[in-house]
């Protein structure tokens, strides 16, 4: 695993995406990429995160900012998320896991004692120059995607 402390360079990737085509990090040098890690498409935590990026999609491309969220989910599925839900947030598929390991995102959880590996919802924001500038763990939904665009605001200055 890479240090994924900020400060650090970001961990590469290149995966499958909505639409059929491919998302990496290389595409977004020169540019704040919001990277937000979920753990299911269209479940209601996962639902409404994606729903609060796209709602502020506008400010985050004035800002200069890219968001992409991340999920083991096909892109098949990603697509019905994004049909289903209007969502303009690109969404890339990590079925193998190889990203989420990489990011420290893949972890041990719990469930009404029961434990099991999954995602835990958690958001990187990369700099322009594929460092990564902050780091949200164990995000709460309400406010986060607000948190995070004051926060692409605020970069560099």
């Amino acid at each position: 695993m890479v240090d994924v402390t900020i400060g650090a360079s970001a961990p590469a990737f290149d995966l499958p995406r909505d639409g059929g085509g491919r998302v990496s990090l290389a595409e977004f040098r020169g540019k704040p990429l919001v990277l937000f890690f979920y753990p299911k498409d269209d479940t209601s935590g996962c639902t409404t995160e994606s729903l609060a990026f796209t709602a502020l999609a506008d400010d985050f491309e004035k800002a200069g900012a890219v968001v992409v969220g991340m999920s083991p989910d096909s892109p098949v599925k990603h697509d019905k998320f994004i049909r289903k839900h209007g969502l303009s947030v690109i969404l890339a598929a990590d079925e193998e896991k190889s990203t989420l390991e990489a990011y420290g995102v893949w972890k041990e959880k719990s469930m009404y004692g029961r434990k099991y590996m999954g995602v835990e919802r958690t958001t990187f924001l990369i700099a322009a120059d594929g460092t990564i500038a902050q780091i949200w763990e164990k995000v709460k939904v309400p406010g986060h995607a607000e948190a995070v665009l004051a926060a692409v605001q605020n970069l560099g200055q």
